[in-house]
C-alpha cells in the first residue's frame, strides 16, 4: 500500500539536504530506496519536485509517497558486536566471521548494517534512544567469512570524507592468511587481473580483467601450511583468494577458491590505519591473529 508521508520543515532542519533530511524522517526504511523515490520524482517540495541535493529552508512542505516493504526496510538488531574504538564520528569494529555486512535479496537479518543500527540508535531493552536517528555509512566492506577491521561513519560528512580517503589510497589495511603449502619465497608480489563472468557471476583471474596487485611476507611457515602478512596495492573483490589460489596456495577454508574445509575462511583484515575526519589525527588499529586460525 503507497502512502503518501508530509513533513514541514523546521529551524532546526535549516539547509539541510533534501535526501538527509528524509533519511532522518523516514528511519525504518533504506536509503537506496528512499534516494531511488527522490530521483524519480516522488518526492515534492512545495509541490515541485526536486533533486536529492537541494537545500531546505524553514517553512518548507516536504511530500513523499513510499510504499513500505520487507524489502525496503531496515531490520535492526540487537546483534553482539566488538567494538575497539568509538567517538562522535565514526566507530571501529572487529567484525566477526560469517556475518554479512550488508543486506541482500536473501538475507534480510543478521547483518553488521542491523546490528550497528541497533546499537547507535536503540537501548539494551529494545527502546527508541532520543536524539537524532543515526545512519551508518559504510565506507569499504569485507567478505561475509573473512573477519576483522572495519570503519564506518556515524555521520554524511565524515562518510563522504572517508570514501575520498579510500579512493585517493591514503587508508592503510593489512590482512593475515592462512594458506595452503609451504611458500619458498620470504616476500613476493603478485600481479594477475581479476574480472566477473557475468554469465556464471563468478570472479575469477583472467585477461580482460582489472589489474590487480597483492604483495605478502611470510610470518610463519607451519607443517602443511604458511602463515602470510598480505597488503593489498589495488581493491578487487576477492583479490586476495583469488591471488593466493593463482599462486597454487588457496586459502584454508576456502571453498571456492579451491581451500581444504577448515573450520573458517582463514583470511583476517588485521590492521587498519587512517586519518580521521576531523583531519588532526592518524588512526591506527590492530588486532592479534584469530585463535581460530589454529
Amino acid at each position: 500500500m503507497i502512502e503518501t508521508m508530509t513533513f514541514q520543515v523546521e529551524e532546526s532542519s535549516q539547509n539541510s539536504r533534501l535526501d538527509e533530511f528524509i533519511f532522518n524522517k523516514i528511519t525504518p526504511l533504506s536509503r537506496m530506496y528512499l534516494r531511488y523515490l527522490i530521483v524519480e520524482g516522488k518526492c515534492l517540495v512545495n509541490g515541485v519536485s526536486q533533486n536529492t541535493g537541494v537545500k531546505l529552508k524553514i517553512g518548507d512542505l516536504v511530500e513523499i509517497e513510499v510504499e513500505v516493504t520487507d524489502q525496503n526496510s531496515m531490520h535492526p538488531e540487537n546483534i553482539p558486536l566488538e567494538i575497539i574504538f568509538e567517538d562522535e564520528e565514526i566507530i571501529v569494529i572487529n567484525k566477526a566471521a560469517g556475518m554479512l555486512v550488508h543486506p541482500t535479496k536473501g538475507v534480510r537479518k543478521g547483518t553488521l548494517l542491523s546490528a550497528l543500527t541497533y546499537y547507535l540508535n536503540f537501548d539494551s531493552v529494545g527502546n527508541r534512544k532520543a536524539g537524532e536517528f543515526i545512519r551508518i555509512g559504510l565506507v569499504h566492506r569485507l567478505d561475509k567469512n573473512t573477519s576483522g577491521l572495519m570503519v564506518i561513519a556515524k555521520n554524511p560528512r565524515a562518510h563522504k570524507i572517508l570514501c575520498k580517503h579510500i579512493q585517493r589510497k591514503i587508508v592503510e589495511k593489512k590482512y593475515f592468511a592462512l594458506v595452503e603449502g609451504l611458500i619458498e619465497e620470504e616476500e613476493k608480489t603478485i600481479e594477475a587481473p581479476i574480472g566477473r563472468d557475468e554469465e556464471k557471476r563468478y570472479w575469477q583471474i583472467t585477461d580482460e580483467g582489472k589489474s590487480a596487485e597483492t604483495r605478502f611476507r611470510v610470518m610463519e611457515r607451519r607443517d602443511d601450511a604458511t602463515l602470510l602478512d598480505i597488503e593489498l596495492i589495488t581493491g578487487r573483490t576477492n583479490q586476495i583468494r583469488l591471488h593466493c589460489a593463482h599462486i597454487g596456495h588457496p586459502i584454508l577454508g576456502d571453498d571456492i577458491y579451491g581451500g581444504r574445509d577448515f573450520t573458517r575462511l582463514c583470511l583476517h583484515a588485521y590492521r587498519l590505519c587512517f586519518w580521521h575526519p576531523n583531519g588532526k589525527q592518524w588512526m591506527e588499529f590492530v588486532t592479534e591473529i584469530p585463535a581460530d586460525f589454529t
